[in-house]
């Protein structure tokens, strides 16, 4: 399967503004790109890119005043099959687990995972270590959290989520990854392209926001959000939540204008 990538942004600026971008595809799905994978910054200024302390393409740059455009448009290769389930893959003593994994064991700025330890163990205490617990912790999720644009607010926690029963695909994440933390199954925030691939058309497209579990010596997909197997996701950053994997950064004020998001399924001629 082909799927055409793309985005538009556009920025008021008021005086020169240091920025951070993570628009870039993942490095892990670089050999999949058919098409260079370009940020473009109008008008245009020098860029830097950097590998960040999670493996994400960054490039940072200082945005003159102004209105500012980043855009970019890509081509890659999918295989076109749903998520992959964790079907019996195994949770790890902690004393085993590989130290860069440990991280996503603890409390981050959106995740509290001490403040909902004890509600954790007593919903999901009951289910089988592994799979069967990081699975009931995602529909568990998804059916006690409602959904919907109007809902968002950007500093949002998982406490909060769990507390107010409401949120957008960020809330939902962040609420099963301090869930599975707490029950000790390492959990991070991924950030990427998702589009209706195999689903019905549900509007303008966007970002998404899903999870992902460390089980069985491998990370696996999970997503709170929808709750099912989807198709065609393009991984874009990782982190410890939200706060790691911002598509933009500003050191300053930067307004944002425009949102234009394009993940869809290119039909081979």
């Amino acid at each position: 399967m082909l799927i055409r990538l793309g985005y538009t942004l556009e920025f008021d600026i008021i005086n020169d503004t240091p920025m951070v971008a993570m628009l870039h595809v993942h490095p892990s799905r670089e050999q999949d790109l058919l098409e260079p994978d370009i940020l473009r910054v109008t008008p245009e200024v020098p860029l830097t890119e950097y590998i960040d302390s999670f493996g994400n393409r960054c490039t940072r740059f200082l945005a003159p005043p102004g209105k500012l455009t980043l855009c970019g448009n890509t081509l890659i290769q999918d295989s076109g099959e749903l998520d992959e389930l964790p079907v019996g893959a195994i949770a790890h003593p902690i004393e085993n687990l590989p130290p860069e994994v440990m991280i996503f064991l603890l409390s981050s700025r959106y995740c509290e995972v001490d403040l909902l330890s004890t509600i954790a163990f007593e919903v999901f205490g009951q289910y089988e270590p592994g799979w069967p617990r990081a699975m009931a912790i995602q529909r568990w999720v998804n059916e006690k959290v409602l959904f919907g644009y109007h809902f968002a607010r950007g500093t949002r926690t998982a406490l909060e989520t769990y507390t107010e029963r409401v949120g957008v695909c960020r809330d939902f994440q962040h609420l099963a990854i301090a869930f599975c933390r707490a029950m000790n199954i390492p959990a991070r925030y991924v950030t990427g392209y998702l589009g209706d691939i195999g689903v019905p058309y549900a509007g303008e497209g966007d970002f998404s926001a899903w999870f992902e579990v460390y089980l069985g010596n491998r990370w696996w997909t999970m997503d709170a959000r929808h709750n099912r197997q989807r198709i065609g996701r393009v991984l874009m950053a990782v982190g410890r939540d939200a706060a790691d994997v911002a598509l933009t950064t500003s050191f300053g004020v930067a307004s944002l204008k425009r949102f234009h998001v394009v993940s869809d399924e290119v039909k081979a001629a």
